[in-house]
């Protein structure tokens, strides 16, 4: 097996000897199923889980932090090259971004990296694809598959001594099995590497997207079990959806100055115009995020110890309004959502940046030390808008919050290391988490905080045909966040207490040459998590002890691929999930479930230089009947039962079929 490499972006792109635990998906891996859906390849990572619900609402925790978001992902920070996907309220969504305009995508876990913000969670890079070959390079390709499925998805690349170009342009629609949960996406990304020097580069990327999904949203136990198709009935009725245009960009100018020193610098823009109509009401949102980020690296030598190092700082700013309107589609003749008379309006504005520290000492051939440091300062204004003129506006600052981390590795030999790591992380509130049940801003709320300690190993054996990775970990968070729902889209927040994170994640992948012409490839992953509640009482409840909400404990991951020389190859996976707690008073749970999917497909050359490919894959394999997301903490309506469940999709097919012309 090939070593793995991980970007530049790190202070060392060799994962074997990064004493952290990074999951890495390359570019095969990313599109192993039907490219439409990154929920089915991020999960086979051990310690990550995505909960998806018919590619519009989606969530992603990171060895239990996240779990109980109630919709969305937070607590981890995404960047798509050097463009934050974060934004100011702390929300993260990396879903809408093309799979087939990805090259590799790395998961860091835990609070392991001060270079990217030292979130709880961890981070999660999405680096673009960049044209390689030289010369030109067009392709094309379709995915056509069960409920209307269908994505078709362009590609055009060139590439000389002192440029690239790579554009690419996809759209993804289906007609949903649920009830109002139709999708359509459209979105063109551009990248370009400019005025290419031996020392310097520039590099421009942007990716714009449009989006209209409608939402089925959750059902009760009731309805999941009878009629899972269903949607929420005050959903169905208005026929809520959410729409919008995103547009991100970014600049990025690498140069060398010397032999021993680099600098990496690039600034961003960020804008998104969201409209979501909904049963209770209208919500508009406007955003629009700009910041730089620069970085220096280099390497120095005291005596005989070489180091490594990497330093800089990171500025974000973004300014949002949101504006809620009646929602008047019971007077609507059945036809769906209307606006009425505005409601609210709120405006806010959130700043942060963070400096960061990290070197790597070789202190001999076998062992090395690393340490980080982060330090970030946060504040924002919040401004409520009032019908009457009588406007408030209010500041808020967190104080400046420490983040450390080191790590020591021992390298027995060029193909095994072993490392212990103990490191800070904080996760900012959102807006929600730092709202009183007035709207006002509640100065108590804190950053949560704490600290997670880990030992692993990443391990060759076999002459390299099989590699494997353990990791064992312990974080325990203080002043947990916590949005209480106390309305349709109403929030009061409270630091309510502590969480205890600790598990065992395990990888293997081995390769069989099997013959001349047959290679067979396998994968197993498995994570094993205790999360549960420290301390914690919340509305005169005392839930300590209790699991932690929305998340599974375990969770394994398997497969296999078989490959000819000739072109065909066919391929399996497997995934189970165990049962999650529902709320956190631990009376209801989700069943566990396992899905299996499998794929064939033919790779040939029709002419010179114009290849093909077509395969077909069923996904779903025996039908199981499973949630692929649940509502973390639902709230019954009067006599009805609490919304729990997002069906997940039952067995469904797809074909698809590519050509790729290097001119």
């Amino acid at each position: 097996m090939d070593e793995v490499f991980i970007s530049t972006l790190h202070i060392n792109n060799n994962l074997l000897d990064t004493p952290a635990s990074i999951g890495v998906l390359s570019k095969k891996e990313l599109l192993q199923n039907n490219t439409t859906d990154i929920t089915t390849v991020i999960n086979t990572i051990p310690g990550v889980l995505m909960q998806s619900s018919n590619l519009t609402t989606t969530r992603i925790s990171i060895r239990g932090i996240g779990a109980r978001t109630p919709y969305g992902t937070n607590k981890i920070r995404a960047f798509y090259g050097s463009i934050p996907l974060t934004s100011g309220n702390s929300e993260t969504v990396i879903d809408d971004i093309n799979l087939e305009n990805v090259s590799q995508i790395e998961v860091i876990k835990g609070p392991l990296s001060s270079i990217y913000g030292a979130g709880l969670g961890g981070a999660i890079l999405v680096l673009p694809q960049l044209s390689k070959s030289n010369g030109q390079t067009a392709g094309v390709s379709t995915v056509y598959g069960s409920y209307g499925l269908l994505k078709n998805n362009l590609n055009y690349s060139l590439t000389n001594k002192s440029s690239s170009l790579n554009i690419n342009y996809h759209k993804l629609k289906t007609d949903g099995w649920r009830e109002n949960s139709a999708y359509d996406r459209e979105g063109i990304t551009l990248a370009v590497e400019l005025f290419k020097k031996e020392n310097s580069k520039l590099t421009y990327f942007s990716n714009y997207t449009y989006l209209k999904a409608f939402i089925p949203s959750s059902i009760t136990k009731e309805a999941f079990e009878n009629n899972p198709k269903s949607g929420a009935a005050t959903w169905v009725a208005s026929k809520g959806f959410k729409e919008y245009k995103s547009t991100l960009a970014g600049l990025a100018y690498d140069f060398k100055i010397n032999e021993h020193l680099n600098n990496a610098t690039s600034i961003f823009v960020n804008y998104k115009d969201n409209n979501e109509p909904r049963p209770f009401d209208i919500l508009r949102q406007y955003t629009f995020a700009a910041g730089a980020r620069t970085q220096f690296s280099g390497d120095f030598s005291i005596g005989k110890i070489k180091n490594q190092f990497i330093a800089g700082i990171e500025y974000f700013a973004d300014r949002y309004n949101g504006n809620t309107f009646q929602n008047l589609y019971q007077q609507n003749n059945g036809l769906g959502s209307l606006q009425g008379n505005q409601l609210t309006e709120t405006d806010q504005k959130r700043f942060f940046y963070n400096v960061f520290s990290q070197i790597r000492s070789l202190l001999s051939e076998k062992f090395e030390f690393q340490a980080g440091l982060n330090y970030n300062e946060t504040q924002f204004e919040l401004t409520n808008i009032l019908a009457d003129a009588n406007n408030t506006t209010e500041k808020y600052r967190y104080n400046g919050i420490f983040s450390p981390q080191m790590s020591l590795l021992y390298k027995p030999n060029t193909e095994q290391t072993v490392y212990f790591s103990a490191s800070r992380g904080f996760s900012l509130p959102s807006t929600e988490e730092t709202l009183t049940s007035n709207g006002t801003i509640n100065s108590d709320i804190k950053p949560e905080n704490g600290y997670n300690f880990e030992v692993g190993g990443k391990f060759y054996f076999f002459n390299k045909n099989l590699y494997t990775e353990l990791s064992l970990y312990r974080m325990e968070i203080k002043d947990l966040l916590v949005a209480k729902r106390i309305g349709d889209d109403q929030y009061e927040g409270a630091n309510a207490g502590k969480t205890l994170h600790e598990g065992i994640e395990f990888i293997a992948k081995h390769n069989w040459q099997l013959n001349r012409t047959l290679t067979l490839s396998s994968f197993a992953a498995t994570s094993l998590g205790r999360y549960e509640f420290v301390n914690f009482v919340d509305n005169g409840n005392d839930y300590s002890g209790n699991k932690l909400t929305g998340v599974a404990a375990n969770k394994i991951n398997a497969g296999v691929t078989l490959n000819s020389q000739m072109g065909l190859y066919f391929s399996a996976d497997y995934q189970f999930v165990d049962e999650i707690p529902m709320n956190d008073a631990n009376t209801a749970y989700s069943d566990s479930y396992s899905i299996i999917n499998v794929k064939t497909g033919y790779r040939f050359e029709i002419i010179p230089n114009l290849t093909s490919h077509f395969a077909f894959g069923i996904n779903n394999v025996t039908n199981e009947k499973y949630a692929s997301l649940i509502l973390p903490n639902a709230v019954a309506v009067g006599n009805a039962s609490p919304r729990y469940y997002y069906p997940g999709l039952p067995v469904n097919y797809y074909g698809t079929v590519s050509l790729n012309y290097l001119f």
